[in-house]
């Protein structure tokens, strides 16, 4: 999980990420021209954890984009954002964020980043560590929010004091979760994305959030 992946593997070998781009971005082109309304296109650049991953990346983009409108005449609007799903990335967001235009928290791995542990194996102790009380939830089921949770609002803070328009949001199975997703919406945070099957507690936990946010309000 730790290894030559994500962004790693753009910048090894950029021609995958520009052969992707290009394939996005014509895609969204033939939805307009078969009458389709405009796409609102998001391209989102993961396990980032320097600004200059980001900002390599984004320029290879970039350069995709315009031989694509040189070729076509046009090229879709498009965003640039990342995935913050390291810890580095978390602390360096202000930073981040003077690229990236939105960001999705990849709860997932950061989790893993965070804490060490991986999904791969941890049902070995875990279990052990619930019965044990050693821990009271499964962090890979509800947010670590004394941990990991910290890293999300510092994230947060940060990258908006850059962007003060950052579109945040978290990805993974943690966005099915209802305590997470109250976590995030009283973060700051603007959409949860899962697993289709948990879609319906999702949608119910982030009404739930946002009944109880209008109430305190009032």
């Amino acid at each position: 999980m730790l290894g030559h992946r994500g962004c790693r593997l753009g910048i090894t070998y950029p021609e995958i990420y520009e052969m992707q781009a290009r394939a996005i971005l014509e895609a969204a082109l033939a939805v307009e021209e078969r009458g389709g309304n405009p796409v609102e296109l998001e391209i989102m650049i993961p396990l980032v954890a320097f600004k200059s991953e980001l900002d390599f990346l984004a320029g290879r983009i970039s350069m995709v984009a315009e031989t694509i409108k040189k070729e076509r005449g046009r090229v879709p609007d498009y965003l640039i954002g990342t995935m913050i799903e390291l810890p580095r990335a978390a602390l360096r967001a202000a930073e981040i964020a003077q690229t990236a235009q939105f960001f999705s928290f990849g709860t997932n791995d950061l989790t893993q980043t965070t804490l060490g542990v991986s999904r791969d194996d941890a049902g070995m102790f875990l279990n052990e560590y619930l019965a044990k009380g050693v821990i009271g939830r499964d962090p890979f089921v509800t947010l670590d929010i004394d941990g990991v949770g910290e890293l999300v609002k510092i994230a947060a803070e940060r990258g908006r004091q850059t962007r003060e328009n950052l579109k945040l949001g978290i990805c993974g199975e943690h966005g099915g979760d209802p305590d997470s997703i109250r976590f995030c919406h009283d973060s700051g945070l603007n959409y949860v994305s899962c697993s289709p099957f948990r879609v319906p507690v999702a949608r119910l936990a982030a009404a739930q959030a946002a009944l109880k946010k209008s109430r305190a309000d009032i």
